[in-house]
């Protein structure tokens, strides 16, 4: 009876939470923004980073002690609610009158935050399964997918290992999922949090380097064994579309060569260098660490599923910004403002692509 109760409690949140935020899209999204969320697709794929997703536990094998209620930060089960329902609201904000097929998420701290966000927080309704397994990140932040099951069907999963030839240190697995689509076509997913900048760009390049090296080896496989593979990686990857890792490395194309297959194609590429648009902001500085990557296969229309340069996006939605009153304009809102409780989502906004099918 109490979890019956609790059930209905957060289905009428959810709904009150739908309203508000169908209401704020009405009012408040840029008309090109609103049009590419209330438009239809096959599936839509959302990545987000969740900025510290902590629980109030401590894991005595990671250094998650900021985040306890003894710790730095305050963190408490209040907080903690308040920050999932939060990460619930944008995701179904993003998905529109129904949610993302497929939702990928970076820095979460483990299996039992995500099982609180998809069975917990209003999100609940939608019926997410998910896809994730510890990392060895000195933090424990994690990597992690969300799909519907009616839309996505996995038949293979892997957590690519990152073994540095220069240190010990330990990084992020990048999580790899092979799947059918609701149409039946085969979609492989790849989703990435790249080491990040901590000591600087430059210092701190060649472990970026070595993931794009490693990633890259497990693209090539997939598109040799099949030219028109539909691939689509999505992260956080710690450098912008125009940096060596992605440009070079990886070899993320910044436009599409249809005489080129198979090719990796940077759709935030456009974003950032002809749109002026970012996902994050440094100072004053807008950059895009969070990409849309996907393989020449999907940009290709006369498939069966397919999407378009057109069809990538930040998702900068007014209640996702505050005002920065030290570089002007606006910033995210974040939940932390260094060790000051901010209230907010995450210091960095959504991205999604779609897919189309003819």
């Amino acid at each position: 009876m109490i979890l019956k109760l609790l059930q209905y409690s957060s289905f009428i949140a959810l709904l009150v939470l739908i309203n508000k935020v169908s209401f704020c899209q009405e009012e408040e999204l840029s008309s090109e923004l609103k049009n590419a969320v209330e438009s239809p697709r096959l599936d839509r794929i959302l990545f987000y980073n969740c900025e510290n997703l902590f629980d109030t536990k401590d894991d005595s094998l990671t250094d998650d002690k900021e985040f306890l209620p003894n710790g730095d930060r305050n963190w408490n089960q209040n907080r903690y609610n308040e920050k999932s329902n939060r990460i619930a609201k944008v995701i179904t904000a993003v998905g529109g009158w129904k949610p993302p097929e497929l939702v990928g998420l970076c820095e979460i701290e483990n299996r039992s935050v995500l099982n609180y966000l998809t069975k917990s927080s209003p999100l609940y309704v939608f019926g997410y399964k998910i896809i994730h397994k510890e990392s060895p990140d000195a933090r424990g932040i994690d990597v992690a997918l969300l799909y519907q099951p009616t839309e996505f069907k996995p038949i293979a999963t892997n957590f690519i290992s990152i073994n540095y030839p220069h240190t010990d240190r330990k990084t992020r697995d990048i999580l790899y999922a092979k799947g059918i689509l609701r149409n039946d076509d085969t979609l492989h997913i790849f989703i990435n949090h790249w080491p990040s900048r901590y000591g600087g760009q430059l210092e701190s390049e060649e472990n970026r380097f070595f993931v794009a090296s490693v990633l890259k080896s497990v693209a090539d496989s997939i598109a040799n064994s099949n030219p028109n593979s539909l691939m689509v990686i999505i992260g956080d990857f710690n450098d912008e579309p125009n940096n060596q890792s992605l440009l070079k490395i990886l070899d993320a194309k910044a436009t599409y060569d249809s005489l080129q297959n198979p090719q990796l194609v940077n759709l935030s590429y456009r974003l950032q260098f002809e749109k002026n648009q970012g996902t994050y902001k440094y100072q004053s500085h807008w950059g895009i660490l969070d990409q849309l990557i996907v393989s020449s296969g999907l940009l290709a229309k006369h498939e069966k599923t397919y999407t378009t340069i057109e069809h990538a996006f930040i998702y900068k939605a007014p209640f996702l910004m505050e005002p920065d009153d030290t570089y002007l304009g606006q910033k995210p809102f974040r939940t932390f403002a260094g060790f000051k409780y901010n209230n907010g989502y995450s210091d960095h906004l959504p991205v999604f692509i779609d897919l189309l099918e003819k």
